[in-house]
This record gives structure tokens, C-alpha cells and sequence, in this order.
């Protein structure tokens, strides 16, 4: 079968591999529609020491398909179903796990492969995170569930309430995954970007106003634009950060009215530093939140969302194309010319 495989920053191929047979607990799925991200894009330049810590490997981790194989023990799954799955799952009995912090489960299962003809669902994926699909989600809309299921968690750590003023920093499909779900909840957003094709994406979201950032240089200046649209000049009531850069992480913080929360979304490369103004966190009692990955609770809220159609998956992707574009549209992700692109293993390139 066809397979992307990584073999180090800025080598990813596809190459002809042998396929895999599901063992004990694991299914083995006919991958219908596998969806880029900025986790992928990060890991083709950089790598990931957590997702990737031998080479080479198999990559990719958004998907939905059709179950081909069902391996020894396996419950609830067969043959010809429709399927979704997370990325990951928790263990269950470490001390993350037991004090409820799933999400920061040291002994976390992960898979990668899914922009390929066929993946295997590790056993604990496949007991904690996997999903059939009901017939009315389609696979271009259930792709992006592990995004969407982080965005889920992002928002529950930031609470947002009834005419809140939301400013989400970062337009690309994390940050409009944040614009819908603010909509959703009754607040008022607010999104900055560089970008006027992400801003223009942004008010179809929803977005009340776009801030372009271009015309600023500093931090300073461009989190005052932010504050000039909020109530009083004061600043946003929750400042959401979807780009992974120190300077916007400073951005949200600066964004905040007195008592505002601060969610730190986009992850950085290594050794990334950033800084507070002591004095405004003490006296303006800030509060900052770090949010990574999901938790199975989260996933499972995701595909509720999808599958009521209060979200459809299909409106983040920009263009489906077949496997053999995975690079180019990892750098066209890059250069900003689409914000999220699907790969069809059975589109003919």
C-alpha cells in the first residue's frame, strides 16, 4: 500500500509499503479521507520528539474510513463500519490519569499513519477513543475530530459565558474551530490575524470583528488595537492564543481586561520563552491557562458536535486532493494559502 513516511525534518515521502495486519484489540481501517494540520506541518519541519521519537515513521493522524480488519478481543467494532478516531489515549492508571488530568498522561498512546491507504487503531484507541460514525457525518467532516476535540477542551478551560468579549489571536482552522464554538456560547469575538483571506474565514465564522495586524509592529501596539474594540478600552474578557509563537502568546496576555483568563493554545518549538508584566499580572489579577491535547471526555463532545451538525468538519478544508500532494500542501498550508487540506488515498493524482 501506498504511505507517508517521515524520515526526518523536510523528508516525508510516500512510498510502497507492506500493509499491516490488526493484532490483539486493534482494528485495521481503509483510510477514506485523512486531514492536515499544524501539528503535521510543525513535525515536517521540526519533527516531534512526542509523536515521533524513532525514525523513520509512519505520519498523520486526522482520519476516517471503513473498518477492513478486526483483530482478536475486539468488542463493539466489525467489518464495514464507519469509523473515526483520536490520535491518542490515556492510560487510565497513572497519576495524571488518576487525579483526572487525562490529557497529561505520561504513558499516552499515539498513533500516526492515517495519510495512507490504511491504518492500524492502536488497542487503546480502540477502546477509549474510537468511534462508528453515524451515516449522517461524512468522512470529510469527521477528519478533523482530534483538532476540533482539543478546541473543546481549549474552551472549557476558558469558560466562556453569555456576552462575553472573546479575541482569539490566530485565524488558521484552531483559532476558527475557537470563533464558532465563542459564537456558540453567546460571546462576542473578536480575531486577529495577518492574514486577510484567514480574517475574511474568520467573519464567515462568525468573528464580530477582525483585527489586521499588519499595520502594527510592536506587541504593544498590536494588543492595544485589540483592547480599543472592548468595552471601555479594557480589554477582552477571555484572550484565546491559536498561533504557537511567544510574541502572540505576550499579545493574549496584553489583550486582557483586570481579571481576565488568558488560554495559551498554540504549542511552541523547544526552549520558547516568553514574558509578563509582573506588576499587571499582580494588580490586574490575571489568569493564564496552558492547554494541550484532549481528553476522551472531549472527543466524545466533538463528534457530538459534528454529528448534530452544530459544526461541519467540511467547512475548515480548503481543497481535497489526492495522497501524492501531501507535501505541497503542507507548504501550502505554510505560505497561507489554504487553511486545512483533505488527502484522498483514493483520489488518482
Amino acid at each position: 500500500m501506498r504511505a507517508a513516511i517521515f524520515r526526518g525534518p523536510g523528508d516525508l515521502r510516500i512510498e510502497e509499503i507492506p500493509e499491516e495486519k490488526p493484532g490483539p484489540g486493534e482494528i485495521s481501517v481503509a483510510v477514506h479521507a485523512a486531514a492536515t494540520c499544524g501539528t503535521d506541518l510543525k513535525s515536517y519541519r521540526r519533527g516531534h520528539p512526542k509523536l515521533f521519537p524513532t525514525l523513520p515513521a509512519r505520519f498523520g493522524h486526522e482520519f476516517a474510513g471503513v473498518i477492513d480488519a478486526v483483530g482478536d478481543g475486539v468488542e463493539g467494532f466489525e467489518v464495514g463500519q464507519r469509523v473515526v478516531a483520536a490520535n491518542s489515549a490515556p492510560c487510565g492508571g497513572c497519576w495524571a490519569c488518576t487525579k483526572q488530568r487525562p490529557s497529561l498522561c505520561e504513558n499516552l498512546s499515539f498513533l500516526n499513519g492515517a495519510f495512507a491507504e490504511q491504518v492500524v487503531i492502536p488497542a487503546p484507541i480502540v477502546a477509549r477513543n474510537t468511534y462508528v460514525l453515524p451515516d449522517s457525518v461524512s468522512f470529510a467532516s469527521a477528519a478533523p475530530l482530534e483538532p476540533l476535540s482539543t478546541v473543546v477542551h481549549g474552551m472549557a478551560e476558558a469558560d466562556v459565558n453569555l456576552g462575553d468579549t472573546v479575541v482569539v489571536h490566530g485565524c488558521g482552522p484552531i483559532g476558527l474551530m475557537f470563533v464558532k464554538l465563542s459564537r456558540l456560547r453567546g460571546a462576542r469575538v473578536i480575531a486577529t490575524d495577518r492574514s486577510s483571506t484567514r480574517l475574511a474565514q474568520a467573519k464567515e465564522s462568525g468573528a464580530d470583528e477582525v483585527v489586521d495586524l499588519t499595520a502594527y509592529e510592536t506587541t504593544a501596539e498590536r494588543s492595544a488595537a485589540v483592547r480599543e474594540l472592548t468595552e471601555g478600552g479594557r480589554g477582552a474578557d477571555i484572550a484565546i492564543e491559536a498561533v504557537g509563537l511567544p510574541e502572540v502568546w505576550e499579545q493574549t496576555v496584553e489583550s486582557l481586561r483586570p481579571g481576565g483568563t488568558a488560554v495559551l493554545f498554540g504549542g511552541p518549538k523547544a526552549g520558547s520563552r516568553f514574558s509578563v508584566d509582573a506588576v499587571a499580572m499582580h494588580y490586574s489579577e490575571y489568569t493564564l491557562k496552558g492547554v494541550f491535547h484532549h481528553t476522551p471526555q472531549y472527543v466524545k463532545t466533538a463528534l457530538d458536535l459534528l454529528s448534530s451538525n452544530v459544526l461541519n468538519g467540511e467547512s475548515l478544508i480548503s481543497e481535497v486532493r489526492p495522497l501524492e500532494a501531501l507535501v505541497d500542501s503542507l507548504e501550502d498550508m505554510a505560505a497561507g494559502r489554504g487553511a486545512k487540506y483533505l488527502l484522498d488515498p483514493f483520489q488518482v493524482a
